[in-house]
């Protein structure tokens, strides 16, 4: 998978051999900040220093779909 900005609908999306992920702006950002460095607890400071409201579980769940996917690998570190 790879975000990429699809200028026709614009908004960012993923794609892959399989088909696209349309994503909002929220997604857009968590996804931008996988970076196979990052904890989801960083991931989550990140988002608070932009976004008003960042609730620990909806990233959480929304990472988790996208492993059960096969669109995120999880690093062994």
């Amino acid at each position: 998978m790879r975000l990429d900005w699809d200028p026709v609908r614009q908004r960012h999306v993923l794609l892959g051999p399989e088909g696209v992920l349309l994503l909002n702006r929220t997604g857009a950002a968590i996804v931008d900040l996988c970076d196979g460095r990052q904890t989801t607890a960083e991931i989550v400071e990140r988002l608070r220093g932009t976004y008003d409201h960042v609730d620990v579980d909806q990233v959480r769940g929304f990472l988790t779909r996208l492993i059960a996917r096969g669109w995120l690998e999880v690093g062994d570190e």
